[in-house]
């Protein structure tokens, strides 16, 4: 994935457009099917939960199913971990849930990558792109395919944030100190923390806890979320 083709998403102007871009993202990487939602928790206990995807109608009724939910595995996975989730046939029969995978390859969903983006406030974003075909059997490969995904949902989330929760109240920008928006500069060029203290004259440590510091302020899960918030924000270019 180009540059532009993560940046593009995040000028999505409705929620048609947002699904339209991730349709496009996931079928860039080889996969049939595409899910991005927004969740929210609620003061009464439940959450509110708005989503972009290609889903096939019949499949809809049992992929909401709140029991079908609470056992499946991937988004048991995502409920407590940001970590992503190379999902197969072998995650679900492992548990003894082989037939729920069997009806569910049928629309499409043998395999997959699933990830959450848990946020402040009681805010999730959850993503996955799945298709019927086995993923690649090269590591490299494999770790390719989930950072495309990974980087991608970052910027998805801004999006969906803005477009799927239209009542939400605007943010201000927080106040970042020059030198936490030095960091944040350097580490969107790519630059590891190491080398960030390097070219700023501060240990690694320094500019770690710099980053860290900035997405606090920006309410953000990790510092590729906290770079792409600033971008929008207008804060860094």
């Amino acid at each position: 994935m180009l540059q532009q083709d993560y940046l593009a998403v995040l000028e999505a102007k409705s929620a048609a457009e947002l699904r339209d871009h991730v349709v496009r993202f996931a079928r860039g990487l080889g996969f049939e099917r595409v899910a991005a939602t927004t969740i929210v928790d609620r003061a009464s206990g439940d959450c509110a939960c708005i989503s972009v995807h290609n889903v096939p109608d019949p499949y809809l009724e049992l992929a909401d199913d709140p029991e079908g939910l609470a056992c499946d595995p991937v988004s048991q996975h995502c409920k407590r971990s940001s970590m992503p989730i190379i999902w197969s046939q072998q995650t679900y029969v492992a548990p003894g849930l082989g037939e729920k995978w069997e009806v569910q390859e049928v629309f499409g969903y043998g395999t997959g990558i699933a990830l959450a983006l848990h946020l402040p406030r009681g805010c999730h974003f959850m993503f996955g792109v799945d298709r019927r075909d086995p993923l690649p059997r090269s590591p490299e490969e494999l770790t390719r395919l989930v950072a495309e995904v990974q980087l991608y949902a970052v910027h998805a989330q801004e999006a969906a944030a803005r477009l799927l929760q239209p009542a939400a109240k605007a943010e201000e920008a927080p106040a970042l100190t020059p030198r936490e928006l030095e960091c944040l500069r350097w580490t969107m060029e790519g630059k590891s923390a190491w080398e960030v203290g390097a070219l700023l004259g501060i240990t690694e440590r320094t500019a770690a806890a710099h980053v860290n510091s900035a997405a606090h302020k920006l309410d953000c899960a990790s510092k590729f979320h906290a770079i792409v918030k600033a971008m929008r924000m207008g804060l860094i270019h």
